[in-house]
């Protein structure tokens, strides 16, 4: 390699450790103030604090108390040296030359931000139930207190709360109110989501045609709901319950009865069901073996009498 060819490569090195050390002075005064969000890297931990390195003329701390909402968050567990973590400035000096943090803080802004995405998005997540409260539960979502009220708890009435304790659950946001702090979750359009999910698979593997049985669960005017032997419901319409017309479907049924019907379709995954296709089919079998049987007894006869000479 020539002379100018070494000096060039020298002097390319030299600009490029200038321009990285240039970039980190810079950084070094930077003017930090209140409310500033930074990202550091985490030098050490200990049981009551972090200590980060900001690329800046002082350290960074954050209190183990600013480092998390939710009360069952194990600092040394969590947070390791080399880790990245972001958050908002408390004061630029503690009196010692730190710079005081706060990560509750920073993730805060952050989480409502991403819980009025999931508010808009109808987002489905996964929360643990951390406590029992008067009218419904606690859990945290994003490090933030969320209640879920007993009524949106799960797809249907819950009567024992403390069943839920501890229970891990899905949930949407339905209420993301930054500036009151109020986060409002509910289990009970995820369990619904899923019970019609569970009833479609259902219903898909249900045979238009056949016959099962099943008992009569209520009444209407225009008909009578049906629980079917699989578990699903369907509808006997007040035209498909007798041959004959009726006033109303209390004349031929009474809840609790257990009925024979046929699953007539399974459109738009709504079982409709009928009595009265039952009834013709087995008249119709009935008519065909009387006749058979009367058709044999007639062809038995003329054996008998073939032959005879009168």
């Amino acid at each position: 390699m020539s002379e100018e060819m070494k000096a060039a490569d020298g002097k390319e090195e030299a600009v490029e450790t200038m321009e990285t050390y240039a970039a980190e002075l810079e950084a070094s005064f930077k003017k930090v103030r209140e409310g500033d969000v930074l990202t550091g890297t985490v030098i050490s931990v200990n049981e009551d604090m972090v200590t980060l390195d900001l690329k800046y003329y002082a350290e960074g701390i954050i209190d183990k108390e600013n480092l998390s909402n939710d009360p069952e968050f194990d600092l040394l567990r969590e947070i390791h040296p080399g880790d990245e973590i972001t958050a908002m400035v408390v004061s630029a000096d503690d009196g010692e030359g730190n710079i005081v943090l706060s990560k509750k803080l920073a993730n805060d802004q952050l989480a409502w931000e991403k819980l009025g995405s999931m508010l808009n998005d109808r987002t489905i997540v996964k929360v643990k139930i951390a406590e029992i409260v008067k009218g419904g539960a606690v859990a945290y979502l994003e490090g933030i207190r969320g209640f879920i009220p007993a009524s949106k708890l799960a797809g249907e009435y819950v009567e024992d709360l403390e069943e839920y304790n501890g229970k891990t659950i899905d949930v949407t946001v339905i209420t993301a109110d930054e500036e009151n702090k109020k986060l409002v979750l509910s289990g009970k359009e995820p369990a619904l989501m899923k019970q019609k999910e569970e009833t479609g698979r259902k219903i898909a593997k249900c045979q238009v045609g056949s016959i099962m049985e099943g008992t009569v669960d209520s009444l209407k005017d225009y008909g009578a709901f049906i629980n079917l032997e699989n578990g699903l419901t369907g509808l006997l319409h007040i035209s498909q319950i007798s041959s004959q017309r009726i006033k109303h479907p209390g004349v031929v049924l009474k809840e609790g009865q257990t009925v024979k019907v046929k699953i007539l379709s399974i459109a738009d995954n709504k079982i409709s069901l009928s009595m009265k296709a039952v009834q013709e089919e087995e008249e119709a079998s009935q008519e065909v073996f009387d006749y058979k049987e009367e058709g044999s007894a007639f062809t038995g006869l003329s054996a008998l009498l073939k032959g005879l000479k009168f």
